[in-house]
């Protein structure tokens, strides 16, 4: 899992609440266990119209918008139905980082086992950064050490983060990475095991 320490990247505001699952990655992209282009399934219905063409209205189609690394949303972002496939679909789009007041409990434990940050701002915070995403300069950067957001004009928030997800999202440690700081240990272990119980080995 690649490693997430400070991000500067183009912001793109999505005021919209309750944001499902679903809408980040409709059921018929969700064929493969690649994680390698789903990004072309991104928000599928809000890009495109019946016939498969950009509606040129979204936001993430507008051509100020284009790399975004950053999206701004609404309130209980990630809801519905569980699909490891939604932060994958954001990942593979460019989006390494998603600001919003709430998120849905396992769309946020998906993210940190993917290397994807989801911050956790104020109402007030999130309105101020969607605000300033829609003017001439989107640029915004999100510090993980530091735990702050700095919006494009500078203004400064501060968000809270367990301490263990922290430091594996710095580290860039999934639940395999985590488990292979050890495998010193593990290999010791199979190593006087193979020599106390062999016949396990024969299985």
């Amino acid at each position: 899992m690649k490693a997430f320490t400070k991000l500067d990247a183009r912001a793109v505001p999505l005021p919209l609440a309750n944001i499902d699952t679903d809408q980040i990655i409709p059921k018929q992209f969700l064929k493969t266990v690649e994680r390698e282009g789903l990004g072309r399934g991104l928000f599928y219905d809000f890009r495109f119209d019946a016939e498969g063409r950009e509606k040129p209205d979204f936001v993430l189609n507008r051509p100020e918008y284009k790399g975004a690394g950053v999206l701004i949303a609404g309130d209980n972002f990630g809801c519905g139905s569980s699909r490891e496939h939604a932060p994958w679909a954001l990942m593979d789009f460019g989006i390494d980082c998603v600001i919003a007041t709430s998120f849905a409990d396992i769309f946020y434990n998906n993210c940190f086992q993917n290397g994807l940050l989801p911050v956790v701002l104020k109402a007030e915070e999130v309105q101020a950064l969607m605000e300033e995403a829609k003017g001439g300069n989107h640029l915004v950067t999100v510090d993980l050490e530091a735990q702050t957001v700095v919006s494009p004009s500078g203004r400064r928030f501060a968000f809270e983060i367990d301490p263990t997800r922290k430091e594996k999202m710095l580290k860039g440690l999934d639940a395999i990475g985590e488990t292979l700081q050890a495998a010193g240990s593990i290999d010791a272990y199979e190593s006087k095991r193979a020599i106390a119980q062999p016949w396990l080995e024969r299985a």
